[in-house]
């Protein structure tokens, strides 16, 4: 198990050497390299038998770092000159998912019992996340088997679409959607992470900037230590949301105080974690789960995220939405904020986080209510 972790650790750092040593790997991106490293090591058979402990622990305790230490370099001021597209694209993903998973249920009226369940869980989980599908889950009476099964391909038919995120999706896009715009409004003098690339990475350990990194590690446990109280307060259900919610202001909140926006490399920082939870995200997939394939579901989830995504995109052309704006707006609500550096990431645009931190957290907060809502509007419209 030490051994497990000390791998989920300490890889990611291998694979930057190797990008700053081999070009080609960097333009494959370190975040697909960590994905497909663990996804080889997940599926090695060599995993002791509680892994999944870890890997749920692991994951979870990264991205909550990770958020604050992304947020403190963020340029909030121009953040919103941007704001507005980014709720409108987020309204474009929401029609998107309530119009491809309906019309998908009805197709498979008559190859699954209580079709219109599978249209609130889809909903659910691709407005919100994992905790809205599990919580519409109850609410449905959905079948477990029904649910484990739908839950099993969501993960697998996500992560292509992760990839496909992260790879060409943009050079895609930017042929059919304006290309995003960034502002330039920051004063360079101030020594703010104005460039963020793999390259950022060798003077990190230069002493007068660790010793900064250190103090900003500390401020992102104390945000870390203060929404999961705040969370506490709360029932269980609505409590990763209200953590990442905390996390998200509070993180936004430090990087209004000067000190904290200009120490240098804490995006760096922050994306070290993220790396780490692609190798851990990487490495929960098993892919032994898909060997009994139920073909009308592993159809209906994939129609409900690569239907939505490209009327969704159809949505961003009509009103004129740049493709990254696109982008992460899909990924917050397709497959929930945690996703959202990783992706930011990959399309060397750190300006975008905010906005799809923000519409992601929204559609934690409606998923349940459109989940519920739509899946007994097509029952009766179905009969």
């Amino acid at each position: 198990m030490t051994m497990l972790i000390a791998f989920y650790l300490f890889f990611p750092a291998v694979v930057i050497l190797l990008c700053l040593k081999f070009p080609f790997l960097d333009k494959i991106g370190a975040v697909f390299v960590c994905y497909v490293a663990g996804a080889l090591v997940g599926n090695s058979g060599g995993l002791p038998e509680n892994a999944a402990v870890i890997q749920d622990a692991l994951s979870g305790a990264c991205v909550a770092v990770a958020l604050p230490l992304l947020l403190f370099s963020m340029d909030v001021k121009a953040w919103f000159k941007t704001a507005g597209k980014a709720m409108l694209s987020m309204a474009g993903a929401t029609i998107s998912i309530v119009a491809v998973a309906g019309f998908g249920s009805a197709m498979l009226k008559g190859h699954v019992e209580e079709s219109w369940k599978l249209a609130g869980l889809a909903i659910g989980v691709y407005t919100g996340g994992t905790p809205n599908m599990a919580a519409i889950r109850t609410a449905l009476d959905v079948d477990p088997t029904t649910y484990v099964i739908l839950h099993t391909y969501d993960t697998f038919i996500s992560l292509v679409y992760i990839i496909f995120c992260i790879t060409i999706a943009q050079r895609i896009f930017n042929w059919f959607l304006p290309r995003y715009r960034k502002t330039e409004i920051k004063n360079p003098g101030l020594g703010g992470d104005d460039v963020e690339d793999i390259n950022s990475y060798p003077d990190m350990f230069e002493p007068e900037i660790i010793k900064k990194l250190m103090a900003a590690m500390l401020l992102s446990f104390l945000i870390l230590g203060i929404s999961v109280g705040l969370a506490g307060l709360f029932p269980k259900a609505v409590s990763t949301t209200v953590t990442i919610l905390s996390i998200t202001t509070l993180g936004i909140g430090a990087s209004f105080i000067t000190r904290v926006r200009h120490i240098k490399r804490t995006y760096s920082l922050g994306m070290y974690f993220i790396l780490i939870f692609c190798l851990v995200v990487g490495s929960m997939a098993n892919i032994r789960d898909l060997v009994h394939i139920n073909m009308a579901l592993l159809a209906y989830v994939s129609f409900c995220i690569f239907g939505s995504f490209l009327l969704h995109a159809l949505f961003c052309r009509i009103f004129k939405i740049d493709a990254d704006t696109f982008i992460i707006t899909s990924i917050s609500a397709i497959c929930s904020p945690p996703f959202v550096p990783v992706v930011a990431n990959a399309l060397k645009n750190k300006e975008i986080i905010l906005s799809g931190l923000t519409t992601g957290i929204i559609g934690y907060a409606i998923g349940n209510y459109l989940g519920i809502s739509f899946a007994y509007i097509f029952k009766a419209v179905a009969g």
